[in-house]
């Protein structure tokens, strides 16, 4: 499961982000929640939060009294992490490429970060490589059918792509390290009051770049209404669906 990834670009759009990201991050707390409950906090001394955006799991694993080190691919995400005192220590890089020795960690921790991988096999073998035997990667990702309110939107008015599309659960699945593995699924629904409002919640976490392109055209206001008719609603409300994984390895 490989895609072309632009990380300058990825890393430019999430540092566009770093000072809003907390404000839109609804998605990323429940998340973290989920993750959390799937790999429990037993025998955790030492974590790697991988991806670790505004440092908000580095600070959760902190005030568990864990040895923390915060690692991301955007400058800007980790100086707002060292600026909230989020770890012990800040590494900027690429998850395919992590600069720490083997077995460095009892935990490696990554919320919604390896969807911007371009190889996840590589990451999660990567991820496992620096956990300790008997250690454990946690990671949660985004699988096909997230968004799909978006797509089906933006088909009414054009047939360029506006988001990312997402591998399913079973190449998820597949592409894990053969080691002790077990996935979750969950699907979370966000609402909000009109389209402008759902679309900002993407902007608002930095996740706006496209593997494909984008065209950087404004939307004009008879396009916003036919993406608004074309959206559909529930209760009143503009959805938003996430399709979320959330893995947990254990590694011999």
């Amino acid at each position: 499961m490989t895609v072309a990834v632009d990380k300058r670009a990825v890393a430019a759009a999430f540092g566009r982000a770093a000072q809003t990201y907390d404000d839109f991050a609804a998605l990323q707390r429940q998340s973290a929640q989920l993750l959390a409950e799937h790999c429990g906090a037993q025998g955790i001394n030492t974590v790697l939060d991988a991806g670790c955006g505004t440092g908000a799991g580095s600070l959760d694993w902190r005030a568990r009294g864990c040895d923390v080190t915060a690692f991301d691919l955007s400058p800007a995400m980790l100086a707002r992490a060292r600026e909230r005192g989020a770890a012990h220590r800040y590494v900027q890089g690429d998850i395919e490429a992590l600069p720490f020795a083997d077995g460095s960690f009892d935990l490696v921790w990554s919320n919604l970060a390896v969807q911007w991988c371009q190889s996840l096999s590589e990451a999660l073998a990567g991820m496992l490589r620096v956990a300790r035997p008997g250690g454990r990667v946690a990671f949660s990702t985004l699988a096909h059918g997230s968004l799909d309110e978006l797509h089906q939107a933006w088909a009414a008015v054009d047939d360029r792509p506006h988001a990312n599309r997402f591998a399913s659960a079973e190449a998820v699945h597949a592409a894990a390290p053969v080691a002790r593995m077990t996935l979750r699924q969950h699907p979370v629904t966000l609402l909000f009051g009109d389209a402008l409002s759902a679309m900002q919640s993407l902007k608002g976490i930095g996740a706006t770049h496209l593997h494909a392109g984008r065209d950087s055209r404004t939307l004009t206001r008879r396009e916003l209404r036919r993406l608004e008719d074309a959206w559909p609603r529930q209760d009143g409300h503009f959805p938003l669906t996430y399709q979320l994984i959330s893995g947990v390895i254990e590694r011999d």
